[in-house]
């Protein structure tokens, strides 16, 4: 049986290189769970115009689309030492236990290793509260490997979520 991944990246600029890490994240995923189906990449850029704009459906249609996933990437540059009031905007649009079930994996980029405690200390308890199951540490990405092949970047991230012990409890997670 075949999961599901999607993506949700919330950086205010579309196309931007968190989505890139976030789809390298998505595709570490795929390798370490060996059977896995690309589902919705949503960026929230694109979006951006409706978060507030009155009746707009946009953003609930992109986080119904991104509920049928099993396994989510939900990721941001780190802004002020936390993730962007962009991504917040949206998931406060999502309903009351809208990941219940799903396997969510926080991310966030940023230019100083010194950042790198926010994916966990801020990301990951809204997933959490958003009902998500967070199978081990946030992942954070150092603008600086962005540089290179995003395949490259995945079979690293790969190797980390298996040195973490993420890619265990994933892969026991999603056998349930």
């Amino acid at each position: 049986m075949s999961i599901t991944s999607g993506v949700l990246v919330g950086n205010p600029r579309p196309a931007s290189r968190t989505l890139g890490a976030a789809v390298a994240l998505r595709d570490a995923v795929h390798l370490v769970l060996g059977d896995a189906t690309a589902g919705p990449v949503v960026d929230a850029a694109e979006l951006a115009q409706q978060v507030f704009a009155p009746d707009a459906t946009a953003v609930k249609a992109a986080l119904e689309s991104l509920a049928a996933a099993k396994v989510l990437v939900v990721a941001s540059p780190t802004y002020k030492a936390t993730y962007t009031g962009l991504l917040k905007a949206v998931l406060d649009q999502a309903p009351g236990g809208w990941l219940k079930g799903v396997v969510a994996l926080p991310l966030q980029v940023a230019a100083s290793d010194k950042h790198a405690l926010a994916v966990d200390l801020h990301l990951r308890p809204v997933l959490v509260e958003l009902g998500a199951i967070v199978p081990g540490p946030g992942v954070f990405v150092n603008e600086a490997r962005l540089a290179g092949d995003r395949d490259a970047l995945a079979k690293e991230l790969a190797e980390e979520l298996e040195s973490t012990g993420a890619a265990n409890a994933l892969r026991a997670l999603l056998a349930q």
